[in-house]
């Protein structure tokens, strides 16, 4: 990847990549920038279900979330069970809902 990517990564996401006490993350920029554009794209992609789930169901904001959050972590699933996290917790904030529980 070529420094012209000017993608902000957030600390958030880069944390996923910190082992404990590390400064530097265990991945190369380009890898965590690619996981962040999918997890962020998965997000984004996944907030007009969540909306739609949440008037279908009649259930909480955080039953939807919960719910997401499960389908996120299956076996065939694309994204790691941090990542999976993240994307829930990124889909709260751009939903305006409360973040979920950790």
């Amino acid at each position: 990847m070529s420094d012209d990517n000017q993608t902000i990564i957030p600390r958030s996401f880069i944390e996923l990549f910190l082992a404990p006490g590390a400064l530097k993350p265990r991945e190369p920029r380009a890898v965590v920038a690619a996981r962040y554009d999918l997890c962020e794209d998965l997000a984004q992609m996944l907030t007009e279900h969540a909306r739609t789930k949440l008037f279908e169901l009649g259930i909480a904001e955080q039953d939807v979330l919960e719910r997401l959050h499960r389908g996120l972590l299956t076996e065939d699933s694309v994204v790691t069970p941090d990542e999976a996290r993240w994307v829930t917790r990124r889909l709260a904030e751009l939903l305006d809902w409360p973040a979920p529980a950790a």
